[in-house]
């Protein structure tokens, strides 16, 4: 699957987070072309400041594994990261990440910090920003702009 097609699934699992309030971001961990794993931020549903999308992934992904280090896969998420789940991506070991909406607030893959390739970090990572940036973004503008009517 190409990264658009992965993309779009990673729409389709933000999307499930307005079944529960939650903020529509949606993420997958991909190896060798198979999905582990694809969640959808949890964090009103669960009442957990921790539970986003890319967490949820990695940690699905890592059970599925039955290991801590998710070595050459990629992280799909239709936002950037921010520092959190960035961190962990580190931490899993990811190979790579590929994100959609530029988060110039909080996102920790290029628009505040360079996590994934600052080299005094014990790990690096490949990152591909903005594949169907727009249609991340219009999510995430519908949404917010449904909670201002």
């Amino acid at each position: 699957m190409t990264d658009e097609q992965l993309m779009l699934i990673a729409i389709e699992e933000a999307a499930l987070a307005k079944h529960h309030d939650d903020v529509p971001i949606g993420a997958l961990i991909v190896l060798n072309g198979e999905i582990l794993s694809r969640r959808h931020n949890e964090r009103e549903l669960l009442n957990d400041p921790t539970a986003h999308a890319e967490i949820l992934a990695i940690q699905d992904a890592a059970k599925k594994l039955g290991t801590s280090r998710l070595d050459g896969a990629t992280l799909v998420t239709t936002l950037e990261p921010c520092l959190m789940c960035a961190g962990a991506a580190l931490n899993a070991r990811v190979a790579r990440v590929v994100f959609g909406a530029e988060d110039p607030k909080a996102g920790a893959l290029g628009s505040l910090y360079q996590v994934g390739c600052d080299p005094r970090l014990n790990h690096e990572y490949s990152v591909l920003p903005r594949v169907l940036q727009n249609e991340c973004g219009d999510l995430l503008t519908n949404f917010f702009q449904s909670k201002r009517d």
